[in-house]
């Protein structure tokens, strides 16, 4: 398989899909095979399920020494995001200054360049999170 096809048939980096157990209840994201909360009993009943694009933030830290290839975005947001579907995922707040950033902040999933592979140039894209824009009037 293609580097670039193997990217893209990675369902939850290009949509935030997550799996809902069918035993009992329980959503998750990444998606999972078996639910943590009742384990054996969930084989065969994980339904994947499409999640909220918007949620709030519940914690969040700022990098300041960031890892090879991730130098030149430094300072960056890193939140812990609660979907409104109650989903619970990791991802990089953008488009906010980090003194701007709260908890309960919220916030909405955007389409970005996540990074580069080596000397191929791929480059691959993901879910990344912006503080929600205000909501318009209609006259």
């Amino acid at each position: 398989m293609a580097i670039p096809r193997f990217w893209r048939e990675i369902q939850s980096r290009y949509n935030l899909v997550g799996t809902r157990c069918g035993n009992c209840g329980t959503l998750d994201f990444p998606p999972r095979d078996v639910c943590p909360k009742c384990g054996r009993k969930s084989v065969g009943k994980m339904e994947k399920v499409p999640l909220s694009d918007s949620g709030t933030v519940v914690s969040y830290t700022t990098i300041h020494h960031a890892p090879k290839g991730f130098d030149g975005t430094k300072p960056y947001l890193l939140a812990i995001v609660e979907l409104k579907d109650g989903a619970r995922l990791t991802s990089q707040i953008i488009d906010c200054d980090p003194a701007d950033i709260a908890i309960g902040m919220p916030v909405e999933a955007t389409f970005r360049k996540l990074g580069q592979d080596g000397a191929s140039g791929i480059i691959y894209y993901g879910y990344k999170f912006r503080p929600s824009l205000p909501a318009t009037e209609e006259t």
